[in-house]
């Protein structure tokens, strides 16, 4: 009776599995996502309009202030994802970073609705409005805000993406252990490529929603509608997301990873002095202590970074009398190829950091330029500013559906690769287009300028210069294009390449990559404020007088400068190999990355 009860509760348990994962879980993620994205986009898209308009900051601080916030925004998914690897595991580290957005979301409606946490409006004097700054109070509760929503996206931007590749990563997994053949976890593995294009696609829609309804919203009706859709969106998307909680693969944390690359490194410091064996079978592997974070397979040893190996090497006193290794001073080969890999990716990852730099203007001047210029459509409705945005998305929108309908067939007639070409060659054409679109807005501003100089504006920066604001689409389309390529391509590498049991840190490697271009751009918006102060300032408040101009020319040679680092950086990449067992739980050694999956590793020509 035990034998039965026990093999129907197996059966049970098997069954319960296999309604789990998969595409059934999309629309939860998806629209868990959608929301969560719309706010967030809602959110932030016209936040420059808010703190020069209704707060009365000056332009270049307001402009440090809010990639200062992105950079925060982008930095803290780094705690999210420790939080989320170690202990409390990707579904509950989601929860958790909504509900601190939904608190920093509802602050901000406060501030925006209750007059006392806002300035007085502009008041008229002598034909020039007198306009008083925000108090430090009023910062505060605005800062407190901005710290809030950057904590709860600290929790969901490195989880939602890994968490739903976790769903079509254990079908893949099932595939291989059912002797299902390479045809049926080639079409997992495809399944998962898709799914990336589709959460970026899904991003977009949401970010193009909120551009076109709620910043008209908040130029229109008043900023605590304007904020006040969002936060409601925000908290639909945890509802959604929690009902679909028995569909979801919820994978168990592996335990600190950080610990364990620290553990890696010390043992190798402590060690630094002995001889790495020339024969790599002699380093030490414990299968079972490797099983939690290696569900997918081990990774194998590589002849790159050797010092570390050292880490490997057992030395009396490494293992205890009950056969546990002293982690601290002995690592598997498993363990410290984990080192290895994130240090090799480190690199190619870097080169994502301009590329958010690059970006980060589309948010701060370029809303500043559409603002001194015609924005008519009909003779009674203008573009807010803000909603220029909606040609990137667009642009990203229309890529993503052209790359993955016309694109990767035409590529793969060429290449013979199931995706077309391999993400290094994708994140490239990205890199590459992106510095087009910062040309392009160099040459904008220079026809902006001349028009305003043309029409004697110069000196009038609240006038509307002649021409129309449809010049600013090309350079919104072609970063929206450069997106397409680039970012999917960022984070299908971050996640492929990083060990199975830290893709909540690759994913949050990903947002690091966009903080850290953040505040890059915050330090070149100051650093070329004070090198061009009292000699023709580049960036000032009246853009008219300002040389716009100049500074996206020097963002461009940055750009050009970049990719020459990323193909020298992809020149020397050593893919992570990774070893699958087998039905029989024989060991079968195999480069496992899906660009080898794809093909191999591919040149960028």
């Amino acid at each position: 009776m035990a034998t039965t009860t026990a093999e129907r509760d197996g059966v049970g348990e098997e069954q319960k599995k296999r309604k789990q994962g998969g595409f059934r879980t999309m629309p939860f993620i998806l629209a868990n996502e959608i929301c969560d994205r719309f706010a967030t986009a809602g959110f932030g898209a016209n936040l420059i309009t808010y703190l020069t308009q209704q707060l009365h900051l000056p332009l270049v601080e307001a402009s440090n202030t809010l990639t200062n916030f992105n950079g925060t925004s982008s930095l803290t998914p780094i705690l999210g994802a420790l939080a989320a690897d170690a202990f409390a595991g990707r579904f509950w580290t989601i929860i958790a970073g909504s509900v601190f957005y939904q608190l920093g979301m509802l602050a901000l409606v406060a501030s925006a609705l209750l007059p006392s946490l806002r300035p007085a409006p502009c008041a008229p004097t002598h034909g020039a409005a007198s306009c008083r700054r925000a108090t430090g109070w009023q910062l505060a509760v605005l800062y407190l805000a901005l710290l809030c929503t950057s904590l709860g996206s600290g929790g969901i931007r490195p989880c939602v993406v890994a968490f739903g590749a976790d769903q079509f990563d254990d079908q893949q997994q099932k595939q291989r252990q059912k002797g299902g053949g390479g045809a049926a976890a080639a079409a997992a593995a495809g399944r998962k490529r898709s799914y990336f294009n589709l959460y970026f696609f899904t991003m977009g829609l949401a970010v193009l929603l909120a551009l076109t309804v709620v910043v008209y919203i908040q130029e229109n009706v008043g900023w605590g509608w304007g904020f006040g859709i969002p936060a409601i969106a925000m908290f639909v998307s945890i509802v959604v997301f929690v009902a679909g909680y028995p569909l979801y693969v919820r994978l168990k944390p592996g335990g600190s990873p950080f610990t364990r690359l620290a553990q890696v490194v010390a043992a190798a410091f402590r060690k630094r002095r002995a001889a790495v064996p020339e024969d790599p079978g002699m380093l030490y592997q414990d299968k079972e202590l490797d099983a939690l974070i290696s569900t997918n397979g081990r990774l194998l040893h590589t002849n790159q970074l050797t010092f570390f190996d050292r880490a490997a090497i057992v030395t009396p006193g490494d293992i205890a009398g009950s056969g546990e290794p002293d982690l601290w001073r002995l690592s598997t080969v498993h363990r410290v190829e984990e080192l290895k890999s994130i240090v090799r990716l480190l690199p190619i990852w870097s080169a994502g950091i301009l590329l958010a730099t690059a970006a980060s203007h589309n948010g701060t001047f370029t809303i500043q330029q559409a603002r001194t210029m015609d924005r008519h459509l009909t003779p009674r409705f203008e573009i807010p500013p803000a909603t220029m945005s909606i040609f990137t998305t667009v642009a990203m929108l229309a890529g993503l559906a052209l790359y993955d309908r016309a694109f990767v067939p035409l590529a793969r007639r060429v290449t013979g690769l199931p995706s077309g070409i391999t993400y290094f060659q994708r994140m490239a054409i990205g890199l590459g287009i992106s510095i087009l679109g910062v040309a392009s807005a160099a040459l904008v501003e220079v026809r902006r300028r001349c028009a305003a100089a043309d029409h004697g504006l110069l000196d009038s920066p609240a006038a509307v210069v002649p021409i129309s604001v449809f010049w600013l689409v090309p350079q919104y389309a072609v970063h929206g294009v450069a997106e397409a390529f680039s970012s999917v391509a960022h984070m299908e590498f971050l996640y492929d390449q990083a060990p199975e049991s830290m893709r909540s840190s690759a994913a949050a490697l990903f947002w690091l990559s966009s903080s850290l271009g953040n505040y890059m751009g915050t330090v070149l918006v100051t650093a070329v404020q004070r090198a061009t102060r009292g000699g023709g300032e580049w960036l000032q408040d009246n853009i008219n007088r300002g040389r716009l101009d100049c500074y996206y020319w020097l963002v461009t040679t940055l750009m050009v400068l970049n990719l020459g680092y990323y193909l020298v950086c992809f020149h020397f990449y050593t893919m992570k190999p990774l070893e699958v067992a087998e039905e029989d739980d024989d060991e079968k050694e195999s480069e496992l990355s899906s660009v080898h999956k794809n093909g191999g590793p591919g040149g960028l020509v």
